[in-house]
C-alpha cells in the first residue's frame, strides 16, 4: 500500500472523520426494454400510467420508446437506493400489464431499423429537441446499438471531507478546484482498474445473432440463434457496437477537468465530414442536431463521467465549468440477469468501496501510452476475461489477470474495512469474499453462470431472457406497493403529465431559432 494511501486512510479512520464516510451518496439509474409477452419488442408508445417520459423524475425512456430508464434519488446508503428502485419497478411492472421487462442488457430479438421506435418527448421544444437528438443517433450509429440496455452508478463522497484531504496534504488550490482535481483522479484510476469490474460482475457473453444484423464478427454460434464468446465478459461493452465512427479519436485521458472538457468542447464544436454529408435536415424534417462529432455532450460514449447537478436550462458543460465536478457516473455495469433489479448490495458494497480505494489511491497523471494500455486491458477483459491465463498489460509489462486482480483485491480490502467500521458492519468484507471467490474461480462470474443456464438448459440466448424476465415479472407484482407508495407513484405520473402539458402551452418559439440558441451556448462557453 503507497503511502498517500495509507495517510489518507489513517485520516479519515480517526474517530472524529470517521463519520463522513456514512454522508457518501449513492443512486441508480437501469434501463431495460419494454417486450411483448413472447419477448418481442414492445411497439406500444409509453405508457401515460406511468407519467410524461419529458418530466418525471424517476420513470423516463432512453433512446427508445421501448427503453425504459428508472432514475433513483441519491441515499446515503446504497440498501435505501436499491429499495427506491425496487418500488419503481414493482409500480411500473403493475402498469404494463402483458409487458415485460427485458431481464439482460443485450437486446430482444429487433424488428426491422426502421421500424424500432425512436423516444418521443411531445411538442414542446426541449422535447422536439430530445427527438431530434436521438433521431441523430440513428443517423450516425444505427437504431440497434441504442438498444443496448444498462446501469449507471452514481456516486459521491460527501463535501466536507475533500477540504479536511486538502489542508492535511497542504495543497494550495482553491476548495472547489482541489474536489474537481480529485474526482478527476479517481476518474483516471478508474480508467487503470475497471477492467476488474468486468470481469467480477459483466453479465453479456451471449447475443441474440439478429443484433448484428448480417454485419462481419469474430463471436462463435451456440446454438441456431445465440452467438457468444467462450470466455466473454462483456459484449455489451466490446466494439461490437461502436465500429468506425467519429468518436474513435475522443479519448480524454482525464489528466485536468479543464482537459476533458476542452475535449468535449471541441467534439460538440467541430464538423465531421460525414456528418456534414448527411446535414441537419432532409426534406425539411431535422434529422441531427448538428453535424459535429458528438451533438451534445451525451453522446460521448464513456465508462465513467464526472457529473454536477444543472440547473434548468443549464448544460453539462456549463455546469462542470463553473461549478467543477460534484460526482461520477459509472456506466459500464451490465444488467445481471439473475437479479430482478440487475443489480443486488453485494455488487453495490464493493462499488463502493473499489471507488473508494481509486478516490484515495495515487493517481498519477496518464500519458498517451498508459491512456491506450488501459483501453486496451479493458477491451481483452470484455472479450476473453476468464481465458485461462489471460495476461493484461501493467505498467508496459504483462501480468496474470489472476494475480493483479488479487494485488488490487488486497488494496480495495483496506477502504472495505475503513467502510465496515464507518457502517458498523460486515456487509463489505462479505463481498470483498465474494468477489476473491470469482477471481480463484471464473465459473463463478456472472458471465460464465450465463453460459452455464444455456448449456445446461439448452436454451438460446433470447429464452433465457424471456424465462428471467417472466420470472423477475413475478416477483415484482407477488408483493404490491403499500397504499402510501401506490399514491406517490400515482401523484408523480399526474403531476409530471401536467407539467408536459405546461411546457406545451408557453409561446411557440421558432425550432429552428431554439437550436441555435442551444448550439450557441456551447460556442459562447468556448470563446470564453
Amino acid at each position: 500500500m503507497s503511502d498517500l494511501l495509507s495517510r489518507r486512510l489513517a485520516l479519515l479512520g480517526e474517530r472524529a472523520n470517521l463519520p463522513l464516510l456514512t454522508q457518501c451518496l449513492h443512486g441508480i439509474e437501469r434501463e431495460c426494454l419494454r417486450v411483448d409477452g413472447n419477448g418481442q419488442l414492445a411497439l406500444t408508445p409509453h405508457s401515460p400510467a406511468l407519467g410524461s417520459a419529458l418530466t418525471h423524475s424517476q420513470i423516463t425512456t432512453d433512446y427508445s420508446e421501448s427503453l425504459l430508464e428508472f432514475i433513483t434519488p441519491a441515499e446515503k446508503d446504497p440498501a435505501v437506493t436499491l429499495a427506491d428502485l425496487e418500488k419503481v419497478h414493482r409500480f411500473t411492472v403493475d402498469k404494463l400489464g402483458d409487458e415485460l421487462l427485458w431481464s439482460p442488457s443485450m437486446p430482444c430479438r429487433l424488428p426491422g431499423e426502421e421500424d424500432i421506435p425512436i423516444a418521443r418527448y411531445g411538442t414542446s421544444s426541449i422535447g422536439r429537441l430530445k427527438y431530434v437528438y436521438r433521431r441523430g443517433l440513428a443517423v450516425r450509429y444505427g437504431k440497434t446499438m441504442q438498444c443496448i440496455a444498462g446501469i449507471h452508478y452514481n456516486y459521491s463522497l460527501p463535501e466536507s471531507l475533500w477540504p479536511l484531504l486538502k489542508q492535511a496534504e497542504g495543497d494550495p488550490q482553491t476548495d472547489r478546484d482541489y474536489q474537481s482535481a480529485r474526482y478527476i483522479a479517481m476518474i483516471r484510476n478508474f480508467r487503470r482498474y475497471s477492467w476488474l469490474l468486468m470481469y467480477l460482475f459483466g453479465a453479456a457473453p451471449a447475443l441474440d445473432k439478429s443484433f448484428l444484423r448480417g454485419r462481419p464478427h469474430d463471436l462463435q454460434s451456440l446454438d441456431a440463434d445465440t452467438l457468444y464468446l467462450p470466455y466473454a465478459t462483456s459484449l455489451r461493452m466490446s466494439d461490437l457496437g461502436y465500429q468506425n465512427n467519429a468518436q474513435a479519436g475522443l479519448t480524454p485521458c482525464y489528466n485536468s477537468l479543464d482537459s476533458y472538457l476542452s475535449s468535449l468542447r471541441q467534439a460538440v464544436s467541430t464538423p465531421y465530414p460525414p456528418y456534414a454529408d448527411i446535414g441537419t435536415k432532409q426534406n425539411g424534417e431535422w434529422v441531427q442536431l448538428n453535424t459535429n462529432v458528438i451533438q451534445i455532450e451525451n453522446e460521448y460514449y464513456s465508462s465513467i463521467r464526472p457529473k454536477r447537478i444543472t440547473y434548468t436550462g443549464e448544460r453539462p458543460i456549463q455546469a462542470l465549468a463553473s461549478r467543477g465536478v460534484q460526482y461520477v457516473e459509472v456506466r459500464c455495469l451490465d444488467i445481471n440477469p439473475f437479479l430482478p433489479l440487475g443489480i443486488d448490495l453485494v455488487e453495490a458494497r464493493f462499488l463502493d468501496a473499489f471507488l473508494l480505494f481509486c478516490a484515495l489511491q495515487d493517481s498519477p497523471p496518464m500519458a498517451g501510452d498508459e491512456c491506450r494500455g488501459a483501453t486496451d486491458n479493458f477491451q481483452t477483459v470484455v472479450k476473453e476475461g476468464r481465458r485461462p491465463g489471460l495476461e493484461l498489460l501493467r505498467h508496459g509489462q504483462p501480468i496474470g489477470l489472476k494475480e493483479w486482480a488479487t494485488d488490487l483485491l488486497d488494496r480495495i480490502d483496506h477502504t472495505a474495512a475503513l467502510l465496515d467500521l464507518a457502517l458498523d458492519t460486515r456487509e463489505h468484507a462479505e463481498t470483498m469474499a465474494v468477489q476473491r471467490a470469482r477471481v480463484e474461480n471464473p465459473d463463478l462470474t456472472p458471465s460464465a453462470q450465463v453460459l452455464a443456464e444455456l448449456r445446461e438448459r439448452g436454451e438460446s440466448f433470447t429464452e433465457f431472457a424471456l424465462r428471467q424476465s417472466r420470472a423477475h415479472a413475478a416477483y415484482f407484482r407477488s408483493e404490491p406497493l403499500s397504499a402510501e407508495d401506490q399514491e406517490r407513484f400515482e401523484s408523480m405520473a399526474r403531476e409530471s403529465l401536467a407539467e408536459q402539458a405546461r411546457l406545451e402551452a408557453e409561446p411557440d418559439v421558432d425550432f429552428d431559432t431554439f437550436v441555435a440558441a442551444y448550439q450557441a451556448s456551447i460556442l459562447g462557453l468556448i470563446s470564453n
